[in-house]
């Protein structure tokens, strides 16, 4: 049987995004879109890393 590299997890990016998006909107004063700005980043480049991945296998 071919061993099957372990899949790689995008998570963290999301929750990165978030925080980081977050700390940075609110130096602006603007901390929810900064939030959500974050959280948008995270979700293309986990989706990114879910593509590359699965043509991977």
């Amino acid at each position: 049987m071919s061993e099957r590299p372990p899949p790689a997890a995008g998570g963290l990016l999301i929750a990165a995004g978030a925080m980081s998006g977050a700390a940075i909107g609110f130096l602006y004063g603007q901390a929810t879109p900064g939030f959500l700005a974050g959280l948008a980043i995270g979700i293309v480049a986990a989706i990114v890393i879910w593509q590359v991945d699965s043509r991977r296998r």
